[in-house]
């Protein structure tokens, strides 16, 4: 596949075209959109119940509250850079040609400004009112996705998401460490079970778009290998995300409300995700791959298996 510029073309529109609401009302609509306020709302939901497990039962309200608002800035920051960087493919795919900077509601400058001004602000917050390791940490997982993910990875390798996702993973250190101010063997554990839990969900996602992605020459990895080998795939990385979910019973010496929901959900994925390799194994149509069910499936994994950390220790 030939090299492609990582550079976006600029959207330097100050103005949105004629016809298009151009109102205050609008705008900040457009800027809310910038930030992907449901991702940030998957990321949210790895920070917090992270903080029951590090106060052994329910967190103080203020490190709480500092920690989702900081988290929010950054995550919203980290965003906004990445519609920046992926301005010009966005206006290539279907999935995303609607955001902001292709639909020119946000000139390329104004969201450059706004994302590093997020960044700023954000980093500031954490340190202040939160910690300063939760700062640097929430700061190091921008600049990974914003610059080792957006614009060196995405491009380059099928790998992508394998080594970008992992900027995914940092909101359960950053949860942990505003309660402790120190980290330890119990978030890193969390913190591998969403690295290897992040190819199988987003690849899924990539098979329903693999023509959007091949239209932009982004060498997602359903792009350049066959379904069947990217079912394959996800199949070992379900297995590698349920097998390392375990280990936190022993690590942080949970009670047994949490072994027991993770080997359930855990068998859920699996089933799901073996599910789609027979698929695959039969066609590579749409249709009879149905990818969608392993994506919301792994959401709902997800969710559970953090809320269980959440719960165990309000339990016991």
């Amino acid at each position: 596949m030939a090299t492609v510029d990582p550079r976006p073309a600029l959207l330097d529109e100050a103005e949105p075209p004629a016809g298009r609401p151009a109102g205050a009302g609008a705008r900040l609509a457009a800027y809310v959109a910038l930030t992907k306020p449901r991702i940030i709302e998957l990321l949210l939901l790895t920070t917090v119940p992270v903080m029951f497990l590090a106060s052994r039962g329910v967190p103080a309200l203020w490190p709480v509250v500092a920690t989702v608002v900081g988290g929010t800035l950054s995550a919203g920051s980290a965003n906004a850079l990445n519609c920046v960087v992926d301005a010009d493919i966005d206006q290539r795919m279907r999935r995303t040609r609607r955001r902001p900077l292709p639909q020119h509601a946000v000139s390329t400058r104004s969201a450059l400004v706004f994302g590093l001004v997020l960044g700023v602000v954000s980093t500031l917050w954490l340190a202040l009112l939160v910690n300063a390791l939760s700062a640097a940490l929430a700061l190091a997982a921008n600049v990974f996705y914003v610059v080792g993910y957006s614009m060196l990875l995405k491009r380059r390798t099928p790998q992508n998401i394998v080594w970008g996702g992992a900027a995914g993973c940092f909101p359960v250190l950053i949860g942990w460490t505003a309660v402790t101010g120190s980290l330890a063997w119990a978030p890193v554990v969390l913190f591998a079970v969403v690295f290897f839990w992040t190819p199988p969900h987003f690849w899924a996602l990539a098979i329903r778009y693999r023509d959007d992605y091949a239209a932009a020459d982004v060498p997602m990895l359903p792009v350049v290998a066959s379904s069947r080998a990217v079912a394959r795939r996800i199949v070992a990385y379900s297995w590698a995300t349920v097998a390392t979910s375990l280990l936190l019973w022993p690590v942080a010496g949970t009670g047994l409300v949490y072994p027991v929901v993770a080997v359930l959900l855990g068998l859920a994925l699996l089933a799901e995700s073996y599910a789609l390799l027979a698929r695959a194994r039969r066609s590579s149509d749409l249709a009879v791959l149905q990818p969608m069910r392993l994506f919301h499936g792994s959401n709902l994994y997800l969710a559970l298996l953090f809320l269980a950390v959440a719960v165990d220790p309000l339990l016991r």
